[in-house]
């Protein structure tokens, strides 16, 4: 029998396998080149940047817990400046689309970020992070608030022409009504769910373990209620929607097309096994190749309810 077909189509982007890496997950690619063939993965998405240098939160900042992690790293990163001079000439080494997730603090920021990664031909798109407080505005999560989360997908939009992909949170009401805003600002695809916020206790002690306090909650204990938010939004946009959330093996990854993802992303599971990625693409081969399915995109919001 012929191999599958595993490539999709997102955002105007064609990738070889709906597997991506989960920003913040993945450091910028390079860290991970000799674990895991860069190339048969579907994209590599970097960790979120920001305009200056970032240093992130006080330690400890990662706490294992049941089913999964907390973390609270505060989206430390190299700022724009030396990603363009030392993470960028790597990109040009490697076959696979790179999608830069960004962050700012008003939308000003996330206007000039695009702009700037608008200009760098090895990227491929950006994912915007709109799990930040507009310090400009109360401080407001952009992705708690419809409005807000409209305002700044709608500056990136104009600041580029690159596909624009918006992750969206699951610390909110109505991930549908999210999910709208974003489309209606014209998004080209929406990633969800970032982290849940959550908190770890050290009783002994009577303190919070993490030093921030509350970080956000990633691993297979997610998994249930992102699949649930990626079935919800999947039957209300027509734009692609890419899964995330506790995906550990590509039986975890196949479930999430069935709810309507074009496309996964593999975060915490590369913590446990830097090879993550590139098995759970050859764990999901190896199943449509032994139940006779020749093309994934026929499991795409192919779930019978």
């Amino acid at each position: 029998m012929q191999k599958p077909d595993l490539s999709v189509d997102v955002a105007g982007i064609t990738l070889r396998n709906p597997v991506m890496t989960a920003s913040g997950t993945f450091g910028y690619g390079e860290e991970f080149s000799e674990y895991v063939n860069l190339e048969a993965i579907g994209a590599i998405i970097t960790k979120g940047l920001s305009l200056r240098p970032k240093a992130g939160n006080p330690t400890p900042r990662i706490v294992e817990t049941t089913g999964g992690m907390l973390n609270a790293i505060g989206l430390q990163n190299v700022g724009i400046d030396a990603f363009i001079e030392k993470k960028v000439p790597f990109f040009r080494t490697v076959a696979t689309p790179v999608i830069v997730n960004f962050f700012g603090n008003t939308l000003e920021e996330y206007a000039e970020l695009a702009e700037r990664l608008d200009r760098i031909p090895e990227v491929a798109a950006v994912e915007i992070n709109i799990s930040c407080p507009n310090v400009k505005h109360g401080g407001i999560v952009f992705g708690t608030d419809p409005k807000a989360a409209y305002s700044v997908v709608k500056a990136v939009r104009e600041s580029t022409i690159k596909p624009v992909i918006v992750k969206l949170s699951p610390n909110v009401t109505d991930i549908v009504e999210m999910a709208w805003a974003c489309a209606d600002a014209e998004a080209d695809a929406l990633s969800l769910i970032n982290t849940l916020t959550g908190m770890a206790i050290d009783l002994d002690k009577r303190r919070p373990i993490l030093a921030n306090v509350t970080g956000g909650l990633s691993g297979p204990a997610v998994k249930p209620i992102a699949l649930r938010m990626v079935w919800q939004v999947a039957r209300a946009v027509k734009i692609p929607v890419i899964g995330i959330g506790g995906i550990m093996t590509g039986i975890d990854a196949l479930e999430f097309m069935l709810a309507g993802a074009t496309a996964v992303q593999v975060g915490t599971a590369n913590f446990l096994d830097p090879g993550a990625a590139g098995r759970i693409a050859a764990e999901m081969e190896r199943y449509l190749a032994d139940n006779g399915i020749a093309d994934v995109k026929e499991m795409i919001g192919a779930l019978e309810v």
